[in-house]
């Protein structure tokens, strides 16, 4: 009795479906944070071929280790995410992806993502190290830390940016990092938020660090770095007078600045039954989904691009 011969173009679909769960447990729609990378360029009025296909490959290069700590972090937590309403449905949690395939993927995207970075430089050899050290720190103990958590997921950031710096060989502003920081703060406590109020309504087991953190805590230390985020933006968008921009006329992008951080803080207020509800649980896909914030992040983009065409032609100064 001969089998049946599957159609292609079925045959096709069945490999794909099989490979879905390994390409989800890489969390790509989590790459957005790495885009951060490109700022230093950005920020630096630096865009040239060159610096962006280096700013590129440090991007590809942040898009592993980030994907293989992901992988790290979902078999650490794979028991809390089983018990939790929506990281249940994550590959390793609901065993789409075994646990054992997913230690090699980590294994096997990190260490090529530290060979090629050192091959690269060793200022992003380093750079790529250190942040592997602190996402290492940030599994075994740091995310059970009151505080230190998000403090860890803002120095992620600050990592990124240097990467891009480091790749490119430009020197940031100190302004830059700053603002850097407190904006990855301000995201990492909105995150926290969305999580303790999903506790509370939804109950069931979570990470044990919630139960250190109250909403009033959190709107206090979301009050400062929301402050603090946009005076460090204000003051590198002055000018090279303070060791900023270069040009001070990057300051007529500070409304962008100010109406992203406001609508996200409206966002985080939008309260319902539905999960949905708690976009900023998931910072990463705010951007993605909702459109006044991306429009926002569009116009700031087109605006810098313009300042930076105007400089170039010496209409602007």
């Amino acid at each position: 009795m001969t089998t049946p011969l599957l159609d292609p173009r079925a045959e096709k679909t069945q490999r794909k479906a099989s490979l879905f769960p390994y390409v989800i447990a890489l969390r790509p729609h989590q790459w957005t944070k790495n885009l951060v990378v490109f700022a230093a360029p950005l920020f630096a009025f630096s865009i040239r071929l060159e610096t962006v296909l280096e700013s590129v490959f440090a991007f590809a290069l942040f898009c592993c280790v980030s994907s293989s700590f992901y992988l790290i972090n979902d078999i650490a937590d794979v028991k809390d995410d089983r018990a939790h309403p929506i990281k249940c449905k994550r590959p390793i949690a609901s065993g789409a992806v075994k646990i054992p395939v997913a230690v090699g993927m980590a294994v096997t995207l990190l260490t090529s993502a530290l060979v090629f970075a050192f091959l690269h430089s060793i200022a992003l050899g380093f750079t790529m190290i250190s942040y592997a050290a602190l996402q290492t720190a940030y599994n075994l103990r740091l995310k059970r830390m009151v505080i230190l958590d998000i403090i860890a997921i803002a120095m992620g950031f600050v990592l990124r940016a240097y990467a891009g710096a480091s790749a490119t060989e430009i020197r940031l502003s100190i302004w830059f990092v700053l603002c850097t920081a407190m904006l990855a703060l301000f995201l990492g406590i909105e995150k926290r938020k969305a999580e303790l109020r999903l506790l509370q309504r939804k109950g069931g087991k979570t990470r044990s660090v919630l139960r250190k953190y109250s909403m009033s805590l959190l709107t206090r230390m979301e009050s400062t770095v929301v402050t603090g985020t946009v005076l460090t933006y204000a003051l590198w968008s002055a000018g090279p007078k303070l060791s900023g921009a270069s040009t001070p006329w990057m300051v007529i992008t500070l409304p962008f600045v100010l109406y992203g951080v406001f609508r996200y803080q409206l966002l985080s207020e939008i309260i319902g039954d539905d999960p949905e509800c708690d976009k900023t649980e998931r910072p990463d896909e705010v951007l993605l989904t909702d459109l006044p914030i991306l429009l926002t992040v569009l116009s700031w983009v087109a605006t810098v691009f313009a300042i930076l065409l105007l400089k170039h032609y010496e209409i602007l100064q």
